[in-house]
């Protein structure tokens, strides 16, 4: 097999991107101070999934999807389409769309059928040779792959793959779905891709192209997620809704845990690859903190679930004594705290102000200031704060070093009181189904109770939303009780398939 892309580099050069883990954290008496570590590691999701079929306009729609999914990853891109001739065309590049994608680029990938990928890496590095889709053309025709998700037993296959010959062109779990699909010839496309996915394991919502058409697939806890689109005589596949409201296509419905859809002249077709009693375990933090607030996933609308959230937190935790006002950490704090605020019939405020012009880099003044790196993305709003009792609230708590800064923050601005709210449990297993979630050691809550992590940050008090609370949030069965749709393992350490190995 041999790749055919024009890959391109951005500006950037490849090491601007590759930012090395932050070192193991600590509470501030065990380690370093709190001022002296690194900036505060957030879960991320690694990418998002775009495709189209049946559009002359495939490789704009896919560039516009793509644009709606930046949040989902932002260390590359890349389009890859089947040209009028049946040829394969392919673009990729590190930096965001826009960075990797002019008009010149767009015009070269012409053809009715497209995928895209944005990536932010959770298996493989951060280089080019990882970017997504992988596109080749082979003896079998034309094949393109962007996968959101992981492999729990991609060692393995990638082991068994090279034993019989493969060559890997990348670090990507995800290009071993290129190497197993490829290596079958038998059968249409979805039985193809159904025997490949009786070899893998894990996470993974798969959009796959050939000069036929275009499939999708989730797995069958359906971990990560796939919707499809309609528009006019085209079809769209995205991980998230929002994208489809922005091409103004249609959402027809999720690709279901275990289901396989195929778009081509024939139309869309349904495939089930996976008994439908197989238990569903949905990634809940889509609803916490992922997904768009203006999406609608698996089949619930984020911006309710948020509200929710803040509103059973209040219910739960409201602060003793009471407040004045509720502030979110802007933005993913924002719409919980607007639940938490109205739940508790206290005013609703945007104490704290993001900057939206923080590039990947910038230049620090020779002379220390206090708090830099925060006061460079956040600034205390003083004349709502001066005086005042104030709630904050943010979506998750990880390693607790920007809430400690925040606190301050709003201390030096005249805050009489600090609390803080958490929208979520805390977090205390790493995610190996899809999410770069920090390793064990950087997740303060899975070492310290929450008073202890309060002293830690300079609260005067912290409280979490329960795990029973989040379920309710996002309308789901008692956690533990059969019946729910979500994975929580990163707040109970309940894991729905045994971890990868080392």
């Amino acid at each position: 097999m041999s790749a055919i892309s024009s890959d391109s580099f951005s500006q950037s050069t490849i090491e601007d991107h590759c930012v090395p883990p932050p070192a193991e954290a600590h509470l501030p008496e065990a380690g370093l101070p709190m001022d002296q570590h690194p900036p505060e590691p957030r879960p991320r999701e690694e990418c998002g999934v775009f495709g189209v079929y049946g559009d002359p306009e495939a490789s704009n729609l896919t560039y516009l999807g793509l644009h709606g999914l930046q949040h989902r990853g932002q260390e590359s891109a890349g389009i890859a389409t089947v040209g009028p001739d049946g040829s394969l065309l392919a673009h990729r590049g590190m930096g965001l769309v826009v960075d990797v994608f002019t008009t010149r680029e767009l015009a070269a990938l012409p053809g009715s059928c497209a995928v895209g990928h944005v990536r932010y890496s959770t298996a493989g590095q951060s280089t080019i040779r990882n970017c997504q889709p992988f596109a080749v053309d082979y003896a079998g025709g034309v094949l393109a792959i962007a996968h959101n998700g992981t492999l729990t037993n991609a060692r393995e296959l990638r082991r068994t793959l090279e034993d019989q010959g493969s060559l890997f062109t990348s670090s990507s779990d995800s290009e071993i779905f290129l190497h197993l699909l490829a290596r079958r010839r038998d059968g249409g496309l979805a039985e193809r891709l159904s025997a490949v996915a009786a070899e893998v394991r894990g996470a993974y919502s798969v959009v796959v192209m050939t000069q036929d058409g275009l499939a999708g697939l989730r797995d069958p806890f359906g971990f990560r997620p796939l919707v499809i689109g309609r528009r006019d005589g085209g079809w769209f596949l995205s991980s998230e809704t929002a994208p489809l409201a922005l091409i103004g296509a249609e959402v027809v419905r999720d690709v279901e845990a275990g289901e396989i859809v195929v778009m081509n002249r024939d139309g869309l077709s349904s495939h089930r690859y996976s008994d439908k009693a197989h238990p569903v375990r949905q990634c809940i933090f889509e609803h916490v903190y992922f997904a768009r607030p203006d999406t609608r996933m698996f089949g619930r609308a984020v911006y309710h679930s948020r509200k929710e959230l803040g509103r059973i937190l209040a219910e739960e935790s409201p602060p003793p004594g009471g407040a004045d006002i509720v502030i979110p950490v802007p933005d993913s704090g924002t719409t919980a705290a607007i639940g938490f605020a109205e739940q508790m019939r206290i005013p609703f405020e945007m104490g704290l102000i993001r900057s939206h012009y923080v590039g990947r880099t910038f230049i620090e003044p020779a002379q220390a200031i206090r708090n830099f790196g925060v006061r460079l993305k956040l600034s205390a709003v003083e004349a709502q704060i001066r005086g005042r009792r104030v709630v904050v609230v943010d979506d998750s708590l990880v390693r607790g070093t920007t809430s400690r800064k925040i606190i301050q923050l709003l201390r030096a601005a005249g805050a009489t009181e600090v609390h803080v709210r958490i929208a979520c449990p805390p977090t205390v297993s790493p995610c190996y189904f899809g999410i770069d979630t920090p390793n064990i050691g950087e997740l303060i809550a899975a070492h310290a109770s929450v008073d202890a992590i309060a002293d830690a940050i300079g609260a005067d008090s912290l409280a979490y939303l329960s795990i029973d609370g989040l379920h309710r949030a996002v309308a789901d069965a008692r956690w533990d009780q059969p019946g729910r749709r979500y994975c929580n393992a990163c707040f109970t350490r309940d894991y729905p398939m045994a971890p990868p190995v080392d």
